[in-house]
């Protein structure tokens, strides 16, 4: 159903089965998939997508160019995946030349008064908790879940299963499966309970914690424990994607809290 005290520019495509509530704005080469829900008060600028069975709450505002002063109108554009939820007042701006696109997958849920700056890349089924912040450039892998009040630095990298603890100031690239808190931002541990609830078995668990005991826990410099991790543990898909993230590196990533108490080394 769409709402008379809606307003809908006449080349936006709007698919089936799409709600829109009352006092909702949306704007020219604008694309809603089917099942969508928009709700009161939501203003969707020009040049966003938005797929299907997706729930955008009251106050939300998607499109909306960057806050970059570089910008210059180019044509870029804002898109969301399937079966994504967009809490309260979130907004999530339009691309820059840099990807063209700002990108949130599908099957996440934004919580409310979250911010997802232009060319941010989020992947599926993430979670960003309340008032997550992430500057322009960040890209954020499949699975991960950051914590309410965190904020993320520019051109960030945080990987996938990850788990960041709640009013983190994320400067560093997070690697893959891993658990993240205290200030600065530091390694705490495997992300296990986020794995086995996503059925990695206990024997990826371990080889991922020992991975990063060499890593993190062992105090090696970074490219010594690399050397290291490839020459005592067989390669495999899992090895490749920590040690290919942490090559692709251009800010370096978070480090072991110094003052920590050693529970990280217990993987289960």
């Amino acid at each position: 159903m769409i709402s008379p005290l809606a307003h809908i520019h006449p080349n936006a495509q709007i698919g089936n089965n799409v709600t829109i509530d009352p006092f909702v704005m949306i704007h020219d080469d604008v694309v809603i998939g089917d099942g969508t829900h928009i709700m009161s008060n939501v203003t969707v600028f020009p040049c966003s997508r938005i797929g299907k069975n997706c729930r955008i709450f009251p106050g939300a505002v998607i499109g909306a160019v960057p806050q970059d002063l570089k910008y210059r109108n180019e044509y870029t554009l804002a898109e969301i995946g399937d079966n994504t939820t967009i809490r309260e007042c979130v907004t999530i701006h339009r691309g820059t030349t840099d990807k063209n696109t700002t990108r949130v997958g599908s099957n996440c849920l934004i919580m409310a008064y979250a911010h997802v700056a232009h060319d941010c890349m989020v992947g599926n089924n993430v979670i960003l908790a309340n008032s997550v912040q992430l500057a322009g450039h960040v890209t954020v892998d499949d699975f991960a879940i950051i914590g309410g009040l965190s904020a993320a630095h520019q051109f960030t990298h945080i990987g996938a299963h990850t788990y960041i603890a709640g009013m983190s100031a994320i400067r560093k690239d997070v690697p893959p499966f891993v658990k993240a808190a205290r200030e600065p931002l530091s390694y705490v541990g495997i992300n296990n309970v986020g794995l086995s609830r996503r059925g990695y078995s206990k024997e990826k668990i371990e080889e991922i914690f020992k991975i990063y005991h060499i890593l993190f826990v062992e105090k090696h410099i970074v490219s010594k424990a690399v050397q290291l991790i490839e020459q005592m543990l067989p390669e495999t898909d899992t090895r490749e994607e920590i040690l290919g993230f942490i090559r692709k590196s251009e800010i370096g990533i978070i480090k072991r809290h110094s003052q920590n108490n050693g529970d990280e080394d217990i993987a289960f």
